[in-house]
């Protein structure tokens, strides 16, 4: 999680909020954190429970994942997807 002073926010509001759209940053105060910006999709998850991530060890991974990983192992050893992308 990245730290930004409440200074920062003052002189360089558009880096601290393209930061807290990613994740969320802490503001501090004094060297103490006073406040976590985030974004308000990131809010609406912690609020409503609704984030359904799951984290899985790579050998008790969910086929349809399994499925997925491998096919994009098998187009970046094919050489593709490195300029490819939009």
């Amino acid at each position: 999680m990245r730290h930004f002073t409440t200074g920062d926010l003052n002189k360089q509001v558009g880096d601290v909020t393209d930061a807290a759209s990613r994740e969320p940053v802490v503001l501090t105060k004094h060297r103490k954190p006073r406040f976590v910006l985030m974004s308000y999709d990131h809010y609406e998850r912690l609020r409503m429970g609704g984030d359904t991530r799951k984290v899985h060890r790579a050998a008790e991974m969910p086929a349809e994942h399994t499925d997925l990983f491998e096919a994009e192992i098998g187009r970046l050893a094919r050489g593709e997807g490195y300029g490819d992308e939009p």
